[in-house]
């Protein structure tokens, strides 16, 4: 059950994060968004539409899905969809060992690439109630900011998208650069500066949260309320 905190050569905020967000606020995305993901979108949102289209809640990176049921579980009057790229982590939602009870049925599972169906919400202008990005990787490599969601070309679109924004990790330097680089995308879009702060809970909802609490692990989060996307 025990787990290692992360180790990287980096200790604080990425001195080259503010160049990168900056390049990304006025250079468009043009990477083609691939059939799969739209078929796949296309599916997602026909689930929710049919569930009666309440609230939508994103479980971004949902792995096995139980981050996506405790959601489902805590907002009952919001439509939860969990989006994973891996089919076998998804395959495993139906056998969450620290799921107890009936599941609840406000929810649906999607396999596709986050970048495409972030940028399919926008393209279409569903705008999230609520985005959750739980223990995102980290990639603590120095060289790795890139592939960081707060350094990656799609950070705009999440921002864009709009509703309450929540980041949790268990490696404070990713919290403190995503609170960064919201402050510099959309600070003056915030009612309150965004913060990196430490996290506590007696109820983990998801299994690496469950993991880094038993082995004494600080968490780390950073939440914003950011305006909806235009129609």
């Amino acid at each position: 059950m025990n787990s290692s905190a992360i180790s990287s050569r980096q200790t604080g905020i990425h001195e080259q994060l503010s160049t990168l967000v900056a390049r990304h606020a006025t250079a468009p995305f043009r990477k083609p968004v691939t059939d799969y993901n739209r078929d796949a979108f296309a599916r997602s949102i026909a689930v929710w539409q049919a569930a009666g289209a309440a609230p939508l809640i994103l479980d971004t990176g949902c792995g096995v899905g139980l981050s996506t049921l405790h959601l489902a579980q805590q907002y009952p009057d919001h439509f939860v969809i969990g989006i994973d790229q891996s089919a076998d982590r998804l395959a495993r939602n139906t056998d969450n060992r620290h799921w107890q009870g009936a599941e609840p049925d406000n929810l649906c599972f999607v396999r596709a690439d986050l970048v495409d169906y972030w940028r399919l919400l926008l393209e279409v202008g569903i705008s999230p109630a609520r985005q959750y990005l739980l223990y995102p990787n980290p990639w603590p490599k120095i060289g790795h900011l890139a592939r960081r969601w707060h350094g990656h070309a799609v950070f705009p679109t999440i921002v864009a998208l709009g509703g309450h924004l929540e980041c949790r990790s268990n490696w404070q330097v990713y919290v403190q650069e995503f609170a960064a680089a919201l402050n510099q995308f959309a600070g003056d879009r915030l009612t309150s500066a965004a913060a990196c702060e430490a996290f506590a809970t007696g109820a983990p909802i998801t299994p690496f949260e469950r993991k880094y609490l038993a082995s004494g692990q600080t968490l780390w989060h950073c939440q914003v309320q950011l305006p909806a996307a235009p129609a």
